[in-house]
C-alpha cells in the first residue's frame, strides 16, 4: 500500500508490530490501552455520538477502540501501517463477532481516495509517533465531512510529561515498554490547535487524562499537562 512514502517511521512501526500478539492481553504490554479505552470511548461518544456514524479510526493498532465504537453502533474502518497488528485486529473482531473493516493504507492516501468520507475521525496516540504530525492533522481534516468531528489523543511536551510518561511509566512502573515514547515528539496543545486551524478545523474542547497511582486508574480531568484529548470540528458547508 505504498507505505514507503507514507508519513511513518519504520522504527516506530516495528516497535508496535512487536507487540501485536499480546495486543489483546489486558495484563500485557498493551494494558494501558485497555485501561484507557473506556475513557476514550466515553469522550468520543459524548463529543460526537456513535450510533449510525461512519467512523475512521486512524492508527487503530489491534482494534481496541475500533471494536468498542462498532459495539456502540458505529460503522468503523480502522487503518494502520502494520500488517501484523491489523491481522490481530481482524482475527479478534472475527472471534468477537464485531463488524469492523480494517485496511493497510496511509492516512494521506486514504484522504485522496475518500475525501470528506467520514462523520467522525479518531486518531489516538499516533501523532507523536510520526515524522510530520502537522501533515497527519491535515489528512484527518480532509477525511471528515463538513460538520463532522475529529478527535485526537496525544501527549503534552513539558517536564512533567517527561517525568510521568517516560521516566515513570517506562522506567519505574514499567507499565509501558522502554522506548515507547520520544519526548521531543510530544505535542503541545497550542501546536495541535495551530495545525488544526491551518487544516480548517476548529478546536472545540481539550480534556486531560490523569492517572492515580494509588488506585491504578485513569480519569478525565481539566488537567492537560500529560495525556490529553482534543475535539475538533470541521465547519459545515
Amino acid at each position: 500500500m505504498h507505505t514507503s512514502s507514507a508519513n511513518a517511521d519504520p522504527a516506530e512501526l516495528a516497535k508496535f508490530a512487536a507487540l501485536a500478539q499480546s495486543w489483546w492481553d489486558p495484563k500485557g504490554p498493551s494494558k494501558p490501552l485497555h485501561d484507557l479505552n473506556p475513557l476514550r470511548l466515553q469522550y468520543v461518544a459524548r463529543a460526537a455520538g456513535l450510533p449510525g456514524k461512519a467512523v475512521l479510526d486512524v492508527g487503530c493498532g489491534g482494534g481496541i477502540l475500533s471494536e468498542s465504537m462498532a459495539r456502540a453502533g458505529a460503522r468503523v474502518l480502522g487503518i494502520d501501517l502494520s500488517q501484523a497488528v491489523l491481522d490481530v485486529a481482524e482475527l479478534h473482531a472475527l472471534d468477537a463477532k464485531v463488524a469492523v473493516e480494517y485496511r493497510l493504507v496511509p492516512v494521506e492516501h486514504l484522504a485522496q481516495e475518500r475525501p470528506a468520507g467520514f462523520d467522525l475521525v479518531t486518531c489516538m496516540e499516533m501523532l507523536e509517533h510520526v515524522p510530520d504530525p502537522a501533515a497527519g492533522v491535515a489528512a484527518l481534516a480532509a477525511l471528515v465531512k463538513p460538520g463532522g468531528d475529529v478527535i485526537v489523543s496525544t501527549l503534552n511536551r513539558n517536564p512533567l510529561a517527561f517525568a510521568v510518561a517516560i521516566v515513570g511509566a517506562e522506567y519505574i512502573a514499567r507499565v509501558l515498554p522502554r522506548g515507547t515514547h520520544e519526548y521531543l515528539k510530544f505535542i503541545r496543545p497550542s501546536e495541535l490547535a495551530r495545525w488544526g486551524r491551518a487544516a480548517g478545523l476548529e478546536l472545540k474542547d481539550l480534556t486531560g487524562i490523569t492517572y492515580n497511582p494509588l488506585t491504578r486508574s485513569f480519569r478525565l480531568s481539566p488537567n492537560t499537562d500529560v495525556n490529553y484529548l482534543a475535539h475538533f470540528s470541521r465547519a459545515a458547508a
